[in-house]
């Protein structure tokens, strides 16, 4: 029987680190909303994106922070590329997943009601690190939510 298995440590009775049990923070958004359920500092965060349909997230990139986003639900048409005037387009829908190194140019439209998953790195500074190119809701150029 392993440590874990009986409750115990190896050798001595050591308390473990203790869990952490907290409500999600909601950040209501021009386009819909987002979770933050993971909010790591210098570690990593974990998002749910609900975009209404039709709306669409900035044209944007970022300096440091690496994501990856998963469809859970819905349609989206995901832009990506080097340079806003290099941009693929893509339809996807649940499961279909994006990895975004840093400073990869992208924006998701909604095409119906839409949610996804994101994952990314959290180095300090992680909420300011958006350079938006373009923005349907007066954003362009700054780092406001």
């Amino acid at each position: 029987m392993t440590p874990a298995q009986n409750g115990s440590s190896a050798g001595e009775s050591e308390p473990g680190p203790a869990a952490e049990i907290y409500q999600a923070p909601r950040q209501d958004k021009p386009w819909g909303h987002e979770v933050i359920f993971a909010g790591i500092d210098g570690k990593y965060v974990g998002k749910i994106i609900h975009v209404t349909a039709g709306h669409a997230l900035s044209l944007q990139y970022h300096l440091q922070k690496e994501e990856t986003i998963s469809v859970l639900s819905g349609a989206a048409l995901i832009e990506h590329g080097p340079s806003a005037d290099d941009l693929s387009s893509q339809h996807f829908g649940p499961g279909d997943t994006i990895h975004l190194p840093p400073g990869a140019v992208h924006r998701i439209t909604a095409i119906t009601d839409l949610t996804f998953a994101e994952a990314s790195t959290a180095q300090p500074g992680w909420r300011e690190d958006v350079v938006r190119l373009e923005d349907h809701y007066g954003r362009t150029g700054t780092s406001a939510p």
